[in-house]
């Protein structure tokens, strides 16, 4: 089922997620195929349970060839609960990102190009991957909405936020 997407300004966006107790159950299926179902039809790059409102440190990510992201590596379909992450290196990188949560908008954020994270997939079967580029930055930017930040926050020249349209004239990077 396709859920609403809170957006920014909504306090439950703001709050930090609970871990999930239970794996491989009837309601945390359910939850994961209405996330699917949702960023299947906003053409996202990932989801946080978060942003359509339940409270629980589960994420989805995956990106094959998006029209939001036309120059963005493959990333594979992932459920990943209870995440943790952990840098690689100190190097940092910026690049442009938008968010289901903040339509119509994007900003040039500096992330960790390097990271491993590690977690379970939602029948409880641990996850631990090293990941570098744009699959660490979509992991970055979903696993703080489980901590209550939006990409806004991060972003250290607020002259590189803005509309899609007036940052990028001319090019269809969708609506977010």
């Amino acid at each position: 089922m396709i859920r609403p997407i809170l957006r920014m300004g909504d306090p439950r966006l703001l709050e930090r997620a609970q871990p999930v107790a239970a794996f491989d159950t009837p309601e945390l299926h359910a939850l994961v195929a209405d996330m699917r179902d949702t960023m299947a039809a906003r053409a996202g790059a990932g989801l946080a349970a978060p942003q359509i409102g339940v409270g629980l440190r589960v994420v989805i990510f995956g990106v094959h060839a998006n029209p939001r992201y036309p120059d963005a590596e493959e990333v594979p379909d992932t459920v990943l609960v209870n995440p943790v992450l952990e840098p690689v290196d100190d190097e940092m990188v910026e690049g442009w990102e938008g968010c289901l949560s903040v339509p119509g908008m994007r900003g040039l954020v500096p992330r960790y190009r390097r990271l491993r994270y590690r977690g379970y997939d939602e029948r409880g079967a641990p996850l631990d991957r090293t990941v570098a580029d744009f699959h660490a930055r979509v992991v970055q930017h979903e696993v703080d909405h489980l901590d209550g930040i939006l990409y806004p926050r991060r972003i250290r020249d607020l002259t590189r936020f803005g509309f899609i349209d007036a940052l990028f004239p001319g090019q269809d990077l969708g609506e977010d």
